[in-house]
């Protein structure tokens, strides 16, 4: 028995059709699907528009997928391209220059500034950061005369804080994109979609990159569309999900560097709104940070990537354990599932990071009289490599790509309200904020009683609190912004993740314990691992006092969403 792209069929990918299939039924007419005024992207110009004709505001809705170049043939023929495209589309020939100032002044404030040529047509285009979701970007497009950019059309589309730099620094052409395009239109029932085939190079110097991805960009109705069309060309043959521009990688390349790892953006909540509403919030921004995260970890040059991308699995994970609080949602156990089996493939990959980069060179700083250390730092590099095979090995499954289609396609459609009882559907509709008081309570209520006689629990019992305060942080990074007017929101919030640092302090050393293990196996090396065991014993020691105080910190700490808060 074969799969659609000729591979046989295994129990894996079995698993992914299913997994496909179930999210692909998802249905996302109902009632509190995104509609197509709310597509338009945050903080599009409207009063500031420029007074030319040829200037815009608007926004773009799309998803990339990489491909193999040699496989593009084989995806534009598949069946629902085949069904749904109107006709054979256009083929078009993209050169386009970016620009920005040496210091990069537009890229670290999320902007990017291109001119692309189509024939005999210019057209300059700004654009921002996915701010908030991961599909949306702000666009605006203006017509120039050349490939030279013209800074008095994009300026009022630039924040007016940039525009006094902008104007003292020149624009530099930073690097350059050739793209073959083959672009058609696709009308599903849910939605027409824009899908362009491009291939081609991104050039900076002496330096190329090889462009081999399909985009897919609404034109209009439900932003789910796009994904049910990902979901289906991703059951012809390996697909990436991916958000990363051209623009991204473009100076990546030109500045030589590896794609970047950012923190998770900080959640912003009305404490007016729904509950049903602040769970779409919080998975965007988890699918956000998860999407963010896989170009560094896929590179692998950057460790931060694979740090990141595991954080934004454990905070998705904590934002579906969450729901199930209110009843018998649909599909969580089914992509928690999935978020546990990636985060597993990731893990030992980042437990190898910390000790190559931080535990071992410290402690061999530390102690110059012990040998062996360069000895045992082999032995953890080929640990390390073969962490990295593991989970790049897991980021290149086909079922991980399922999972993140599906993880999208589940959240644009507000899934999880299918088959939901209407008991749960009411809950669904209460205030988030009545929610968020009832659930940090319980949880809050749950660390003190682990916590009881802190001065004397043993290595176990600091284990349950950590367990414990780890849930806590989390649930506060997604609730506690309903009660952001509360002037105890931050310090709370800051006690919160201190004393989670805290504690993990304790299991950073459990875990090089069990790296330890085995590791030693010569001589000289052996010497060296018994020193860094020894260290991190005595370490522990020393931990207690700020641990006891942290913990004291953090019990004093006024709670935000009490009454007297």
């Amino acid at each position: 028995m074969s799969a659609p792209d000729g591979s046989p069929v295994t129990k894996d990918n079995k698993r992914t059709q299913v997994l496909a299939g179930f999210l692909r039924q998802v249905d996302g007419v109902g009632p509190g699907a995104p509609s197509a005024e709310r597509a338009v992207v945050e903080g599009a110009v409207n009063d500031q528009a420029p007074s030319r004709d040829a200037a815009r505001p608007a926004g773009e809705i799309e998803l990339k997928l990489l491909v193999d170049a040699d496989r593009m043939a084989h995806f534009n023929a598949a069946p629902v391209i085949a069904a749904n495209a109107r006709n054979k589309g256009s083929r078009k020939h993209l050169k386009s220059v970016y620009y920005d100032t040496p210091e990069r002044l537009l890229r670290r404030h999320g902007l990017s500034l291109r001119v692309r040529q189509s024939g005999a047509r210019f057209v300059q285009t700004v654009k921002t950061e996915a701010a908030d979701d991961p599909l949306r970007r702000g666009e605006w497009e203006a017509s120039v005369p050349s490939l030279a950019p013209d800074l008095a059309l994009a300026m009022p589309f630039i924040p007016e804080k940039l525009r006094e730099h902008l104007a003292a620094h020149p624009l530099e052409a930073v690097f350059t994109a050739d793209i073959h395009r083959h672009a058609r239109m696709l009308d599903l029932p849910s939605g027409t979609v824009e899908i362009a085939f491009d291939q081609g190079a991104l050039t900076a110097g002496d330096r190329s990159l090889p462009v081999s991805e399909i985009e897919l960009e609404l034109k209009g109705g439900a932003a789910s569309t796009i994904y049910e069309i990902a979901l289906l060309l991703a059951e012809q043959g390996a697909v990436k999900p991916s958000i990363s521009t051209k623009s991204a990688r473009g100076f990546d390349l030109a500045d030589d560097k590896p794609p970047s790892a950012r923190r998770p953006r900080k959640l912003r909540l009305d404490a007016s709104v729904t509950l049903d509403e602040a769970f779409a919030t919080i998975l965007r921004s988890c699918f956000l940070h998860l999407l963010q995260s896989l170009p560094a970890a896929e590179d692998g040059r950057n460790p931060e990537g694979v740090h990141q991308l595991r954080v934004s699995l454990r905070r998705l994970r904590s934002a579906l354990d969450l729901m199930r609080s209110v009843g018998a949602l649909s599909n969580l156990d089914a992509l928690r599932s999935e978020a546990k089996w990636l985060a597993q493939d990731l893990s030992a990959a980042r437990d190898w990071d910390v000790f190559q980069l931080e535990t071992l060179p410290t402690i061999a700083k530390a102690c110059p009289s012990v040998s062996g250390f360069d000895t045992l730092g082999r032995a953890a590099g080929k640990r390390q490599s073969d962490a990295y095979r593991k989970a790049h090995h897991a980021l290149a499954d086909r079922r991980c790509a399922v999972f993140l289609i599906g993880l999208g396609h589940w959240i644009e459609t507000r899934g999880w309200r299918n088959g939901v009882a209407a008991e749960d559907l009411g809950r669904l509709a209460e205030p988030a904020v009545n929610f968020a008081q009832r659930i940090l309570s319980a949880q809050h209520a749950k660390v003190l009683k682990r916590g009881r006689r802190f001065k004397s629990l043993g290595i176990d019992e600091l284990h349950r609190v950590r367990l414990a305060t780890k849930r806590l942080r989390y649930l506060s990074e997604f609730l506690l912004p309903l009660f952001a007017d509360r002037k105890c929101a931050r310090k709370f919030s800051r006690r919160v993740a201190a004393l989670q640092e805290e504690l993990g302090a304790f299991n950073d050393m459990a875990v090089t314990a069990s790296l330890l293990d085995g590791l030693g196996t010569e001589p000289e090396s052996a010497i060296a691992a018994a020193a860094i065991a020894g260290w991190q014993a005595r370490a522990s020691v020393g931990v207690q006092p700020a641990l006891q105080s942290t913990w004291r910190d953090f019990t004093a700490a006024r709670v935000p969403w009490s009454s007297e808060g």
